[in-house]
């Protein structure tokens, strides 16, 4: 027989082609990668991040460190207990303030108002509390309302009638302190009595050391707890999650922070303890960041920030974001003008005018916050705060004018501003825009 014939039949199964698998591989998110290389990977996504513009709170805090140093070498007693004590509650009212123009900054728009509201939500509690008479808590909570409601009738006029927000504002910079002038009538100013609520609210210290060491000890138990939980909520989605070991880092550096901070403010001599100022502005900021990063509503403010009308076409309220922002922002602008009216004795007619405005929103843009809208935090409000108010206090012991201090605090918000737009621009150029 020849060959052909002792070949066997030709097997369909065999010469069919092998079966090529269509299927993609999965998509590796490049979080994941750099998790995966540990702090190497970190350091390796921290140099491209720099690279792309995106810079993040790293300007402002070097900025703190360089002010610290600078200083610190010229009196040494910038870093002393008394010194931070200072800073801490001269911060807290102007600070609130500025949450609120962080909420609206992150809009991209701007409220030129927030100085005459303070003024007006003081006006109103000197008014209730001391000439008629009204409950201390409950004049205080009116004054808070009535910020609100300005704020929210701003809103309106922007979302609903169409009115720029810079014109709506300034008419309400004018109109307001017209309303203040006259609230407050002949005699100009009302004095804030002795242990009353507003007096308290920067003139309280706690001086048993446990609160400032037991305030400290919550917060780096909070800070550590959200890691862990946001960390198990990810690897429950099969998303990627921070390693014990970074969760370990971070709150080791919250640790020393605050707890450095606490040590401070209640063991060298002639420290006065916690004061209550700064206790209630972290619960702002606290607060204010769990909204923004945590709910749908703080997600809404990014999406209408960064595009209304993508927003809009999404299915988000638009106007009922902007008219909310808005009544946030006249809110905490009466709340800080019980601050300042605390500070400086009582109610008057110019309270909130002057360089109040400026810092107000300085402190945000400086604090890393865009003034293009939809990018920026609400921890801008105390790094900012923290830039001008240090700027303000180091000066001081060096016995510097006040003109000085704003020529300084104008540079500072000219850089701040100049390092957004080249960051914004870089970032359009690699592309992560």
């Amino acid at each position: 027989m020849s060959d052909l014939t002792k070949q066997p039949a030709n097997d369909p199964a065999k010469d069919a082609p092998a079966a090529v698998d269509a299927t993609p591989p999965a998509a590796v998110d490049p979080r994941l990668l750099v998790r995966e290389q540990g702090f190497a990977g970190y350091l390796g996504d921290f140099r491209r991040r720099v690279r792309g513009g995106e810079l993040g709170s790293l300007p402002v805090v070097i900025g703190l460190v360089v002010i610290a140093i600078v200083f610190q070498f010229k009196n040494s007693s910038f870093l002393s207990a008394d010194s931070l004590a200072n800073i801490g509650v001269y911060t807290s009212g102007l600070g609130i303030m500025a949450v609120g123009i962080v909420f609206v900054l992150l809009l991209g728009e701007i409220d030129l108002s927030v100085g005459s509201v303070a003024g007006v939500g003081a006006a109103v509690w000197a008014v209730l509390s001391v000439t008629k008479g009204v409950n201390d808590w409950l004049a205080v909570l009116i004054a808070i309302v009535v910020g609100l409601a300005i704020g929210a009738l701003h809103g309106f006029f922007f979302a609903k009638i169409g009115v720029p927000a810079f014109v709506v504002t300034l008419a309400g910079f004018l109109g307001w302190s017209g309303l203040q002038i006259w609230m407050m009538g002949n005699e100009g100013s009302i004095n804030t009595p002795s242990g009353s609520l507003v007096e308290n609210l920067t003139g309280y210290y706690f001086e048993d050391k446990a609160a400032g060491y037991g305030l400290a000890l919550v917060a780096v138990l909070a800070y550590a707890g959200s890691l862990l939980l946001d960390s198990r909520r990810r690897k429950a989605a099969a998303l990627p999650a921070r390693p014990l070991s970074e969760i370990l880092l971070r709150t080791g550096v919250v640790a020393v922070i605050a707890f450095a901070v606490a040590y401070v403010l209640n063991e060298p001599a002639g420290a006065r303890g916690l004061p209550l100022a700064l206790v209630l502005f972290l619960g702002v900021l606290l607060l204010a960041d769990f909204v923004v990063r945590r709910t749908t509503y703080g997600r809404q403010i990014f999406a209408v920030g960064g595009n209304a009308e993508a927003a809009r076409r999404a299915g988000i309220n638009v106007h009922r974001i902007r008219i909310s922002v808005f009544a946030i922002s006249g809110m905490l602008a009466a709340f800080g003008g019980l601050f300042i009216a605390s500070l400086s004795g009582g109610a008057t007619k110019n309270l909130g005018s002057g360089n109040t405005l400026m810092n107000v929103i300085a402190a945000a843009v400086i604090g890393g916050t865009s003034l293009f809208g939809g990018r920026g935090k609400i921890w801008s409000a105390l790094l900012g705060m923290l830039v001008i108010q240090s700027i303000q206090q180091g000066l001081n012991l060096l016995g510097m004018a006040s003109e000085i201090q704003y020529m300084i605090t104008g540079a500072v918000l000219l850089a701040a501003v100049v390092i957004d737009s080249v960051s914004r621009r870089t970032q359009k150029t690699a592309g992560r825009t």
